[in-house]
């Protein structure tokens, strides 16, 4: 059955229409050929946070951030346009949803039927292999494998910088998790220009993220209401005024492989955001006794000469960053802890794929 396509030129989000495939994800097709798509995303880790936006309605961060894809660890969503569907389905990690996910979803959908102008519904199935909503990116992974394998599905053709901008509307770090490897996410006042882009390959420094869990459960406050309270903080103005020299010392670091300089701005970064979530109206306590036992332990590893550093996301479990040769020692470390539940071992990763279409 073909889609169902507006015959309204008329769009609300202002996007420029493009054609050109510069991903190895998007292979050609015949409009209207796909209805059904899969796509795999792993979720990222930021050195640089996003917190707090400029517009929340297009999720424009108030400050660029740098992050980092974590291979081996992914969501794998599949999108199905369907004419004969009334109302968009939702299943979850086996699961069907409802309520404020089943929402969050559906309002996604609405963004990119608008761009596709298509009208159909669409049944969307997506798991984890790593824990959901608890500081480990799962809402970047999911919103970038949702974004691509919706326009795939289409039959459409987008090049990679729309894509981000598109996965960017459902969760703001979901930009930066459909490039691969190290990533940019540009702050700006437009939609267009708030994308994200590659600036080093995933083989370009062998960094791994030695990820500490020590709680697997939803965190109760999500990011999204994180955000929209950062400007209540009064350390916010601060640290957004800081942001654009730690991120070019972040850089500048990953460029020079200067793990002792990338350590430092790494963790003044994190312990910065979680200052303005602490200090917000309400304030947000992510961290819990055991976050600070392990970035003790991580500081005092590093003191003994292993290259670890810590940082946080919205939730308590620990990313424990260090260079690969020390990855083992690291890990054994903090497995020998009796606060970690278990540990996830990730290097750097690639961008979204489709891994199936029909």
């Amino acid at each position: 059955m073909p889609f169902t396509r507006k015959t309204t030129a008329a769009r609300q989000l202002p996007i420029a229409r493009k054609f050109s495939i510069i991903s190895p994800f998007l292979l050609t097709t015949e409009l209207n050929s796909v209805h059904q798509a899969t796509a795999r995303a792993h979720p990222n880790i930021a050195f640089i946070k996003y917190w707090g936006n400029r517009d929340s309605h297009l999720r424009l961060p108030a400050s660029s951030s740098i992050s980092m894809n974590l291979d081996g660890l992914f969501t794998e969503t599949t999108v199905q346009w369907s004419a004969r569907q009334t109302s968009d389905t939702f299943v979850l990690n086996g699961a069907a949803q409802f309520g404020a996910p089943l929402t969050r979803v559906s309002a996604h959908m609405d963004h990119l039927r608008q761009r596709l102008n298509i009208i159909d519904k669409a049944h969307v199935e997506s798991a984890n292999n790593f824990p959901t909503g608890a500081g480990v990116a799962s809402s970047a992974a999911a919103f970038a494998a949702l974004t691509v394998a919706a326009v795939v599905a289409a039959g459409d053709q987008l090049d990679e910088r729309e894509l981000t901008t598109l996965a960017r509307l459902g969760s703001g770090s979901a930009a930066r998790s459909v490039p691969a490897g190290y990533v940019e996410w540009h702050t700006a006042k437009t939609h267009e220009e708030s994308y994200a882009e590659t600036i080093f390959a995933p083989d370009y420094w062998d960094l791994v993220d030695v990820v500490a869990i020590v709680n697997t459960t939803h965190k109760a406050r999500g990011s999204t209401e994180g955000h929209s309270a950062a400007d209540t903080s009064d350390l916010q103005p601060a640290r957004i005024a800081g942001a654009a020299g730690r991120l070019a010392a972040c850089k500048t670091a990953i460029r020079d492989r200067d793990f002792d300089a990338f350590a430092q701005v790494v963790e003044h970064d994190s312990n910065l955001m979680h200052a303005v979530m602490m200090t917000s109206r309400p304030p947000v306590f992510y961290w819990q006794p055991a976050s600070l036992a392990l970035m003790q332990r991580v500081r005092d590893l590093r003191a003994d000469g292993v290259r670890v550093c810590y940082t946080l996301d919205a939730g308590p479990n620990v990313h424990c960053i260090c260079v690969r040769d020390d990855a083992a020692e690291v890990k054994a470390a903090l497995d020998g802890m009796s606060e970690v539940i278990e540990t996830l071992t990730a290097p750097a990763g690639g961008g979204v794929q489709i891994i199936a279409r029909r």
